[in-house]
């Protein structure tokens, strides 16, 4: 079983910048590929990013690339998505996930542990 829990959403005026953070707990992330996804008020929870778990290539949705970065650090057994020009489209819940499936990162339903969610706020 793998525990997520994610940290360093907030409040943010558009063009800023914040760090998302996933810590895990349960079991080693080493051998699981994360993503993060976000969910708008009335929207579907949608990809953002994602990070394979053994050659740490990364996958990102057309709307963040070149805003975001995923990254991990495995040895802390947490994942980051650092998120800069913030826009207030970029509102959302964001959400961390782990799933021990290959090459199915940019869907949802291939992931089968969630974090609680952290709410970012993009303010214009």
């Amino acid at each position: 079983q793998v525990r997520l829990v994610e940290s360093g959403g907030g409040l943010v005026q558009a063009g800023g910048s914040l760090r998302l953070s996933c810590a895990a707990s349960g079991r080693s992330l080493s051998s699981y590929a994360m993503g993060w996804f976000r969910q708008a008020p009335g929207k579907e929870r949608e990809f953002v990013a994602a990070i394979s778990w053994g050659s740490g290539n990364t996958y990102y949705t057309d709307f963040v690339k070149g805003r975001v970065t995923i990254s991990r650090v495995n040895a802390k057994n947490t994942v980051y998505l650092q998120m800069n020009s913030l826009k207030p489209e970029d509102t959302a819940v964001y959400y961390c996930a782990a799933t021990d499936l290959g090459g199915r990162y940019y869907y949802r339903d291939a992931y089968g542990y969630w974090g609680q969610g952290t709410q970012v706020t993009v303010s214009s």
